[in-house]
């Protein structure tokens, strides 16, 4: 099916540098867009050419209600769009307008990230997993401003485990609150992103904001609150499950953690992992679960994340280490992130794997070359 748009003012913003915009609708509706002298040519299936003309249709309203895109949000939207097939670009782009961020407009970069956010409008408790870079705490950081912005909560709490990322810092000078600044600064970081200084500055001291350490939220019940629970994956199970018992009546809490970032003593211990087993099937939590595709920061990122996964699902598989211990008839497998599996094997087994050392066996019995 072939179709032809006219060509209206304006209607050139929606291309992007370099056409990039029309190469992501090509490539996501399967349609070829080719532009003539007086009109815009759209080749390929009539249900992938009826969605790419009302792309184009829906830009133009929004141009025509003064709607303005910034920071790659039209990019965004058009990924989201061509992964989701109900989704639309005035739905889109009227959805994030509902929402007030403060100073800054979010939009959801990816399909994740959208299913993410009407998650946490719809659900009373939703985890975020998923690696680094992929919005997790900042969309709930935004989500709670625009909570709190919009008087639906009274006040925000953000909560973090105090654990040092694979090294120890020692004693640290200060107050209390300074002792524990630099382990929440990530939280600082979107709330200065998103609000005007002076008005973040306003809130920490009038506690409208509270940030801290988890360590501090025993005992106490979150009412007309948006709680928040960054780098989950270092709470231990009684911390978590401390954490989520804390809820009170008209509160939200977003639990955000990468499992493959977990700087705890023992990582089998993470009350993250603990939780998404017991608590998956519990009616009015909501899971959201992220990977690399949904990386929001420099491209190379989404490459890191990826070599990493695949180095770790070949070590998974080269390097299990059969320990057969002395004359129990038992053998262990240890996988390359410490998981022990222990199984039983048969004595003739056991009696072939063990191998006597080198020295123990005399020139006579050796073979030549």
């Amino acid at each position: 099916m072939k179709k032809n748009i006219d060509i209206t003012p304006n209607i050139e913003t929606l291309f992007g540098t370099r056409d990039e915009n029309l190469r992501l609708l090509e490539d996501g509706l399967n349609v070829t867009i080719n532009l003539r002298a007086d009109s815009i040519e759209i080749t390929g299936a009539a249900p992938d050419v009826t969605r790419a003309e009302q792309v184009f249709a829906d830009y133009e309203h929004l141009l025509r209600t003064g709607q303005s895109f910034v920071n790659g949000d039209l990019g965004s939207m058009i990924r989201v769009l061509t992964s989701d097939r109900t989704a639309s670009l005035r739905g889109l782009a009227e959805a994030g307008k509902q929402r007030s961020f403060g100073k800054r407009t979010v939009q959801p970069k990816s399909i994740n990230q959208r299913r993410y956010l009407e998650a946490i409008e719809k659900h009373d408790m939703v985890f975020g997993v998923g690696p680094a870079g992929t919005g997790k705490t900042y969309l709930a950081v935004a989500m709670a401003i625009s909570a709190l912005l919009s008087k639906r909560v009274n006040r925000i709490v953000l909560a973090r485990p105090a654990v040092e990322a694979g090294e120890r810092l020692g004693f640290l000078p200060g107050t209390l609150q300074e002792k524990v600044d630099p382990y929440l600064r990530p939280l600082y970081d979107a709330l200065y992103d998103m609000l005007e200084p002076d008005k973040v500055d306003r809130y920490l001291e009038k506690s409208v904001i509270e940030i801290a350490p988890i360590a501090f939220m025993r005992g106490r019940t979150l009412n007309d609150a948006f709680v928040i629970l960054d780098e989950a994956q270092n709470t231990t199970s009684e911390q978590m499950k401390m954490f989520v018992t804390r809820l009170g009546f008209n509160s939200k809490a977003v639990i955000t953690g990468d499992v493959t970032q977990i700087d705890l003593p023992n990582a089998n211990r993470s009350g993250l992992i603990e939780a998404i087993d017991i608590l998956g099937k519990v009616e009015g939590i909501h899971f959201c679960y992220f990977d690399e595709g949904d990386v929001v920061r420099h491209h190379l990122v989404q490459r890191i994340i990826r070599a990493y996964e695949d180095y770790k699902g070949r070590n998974e598989q080269l390097s299990l280490s059969l320990e057969l211990k002395n004359g129990n008839g038992y053998a262990t497998a240890r996988t390359s992130d410490g998981r022990v599996y222990t199984t039983s094997v048969e004595p003739e087994a056991a009696a072939l794997a063990e191998v006597p050392p080198e020295d123990a066996v005399g020139p006579q019995e050796r073979v030549s070359e």
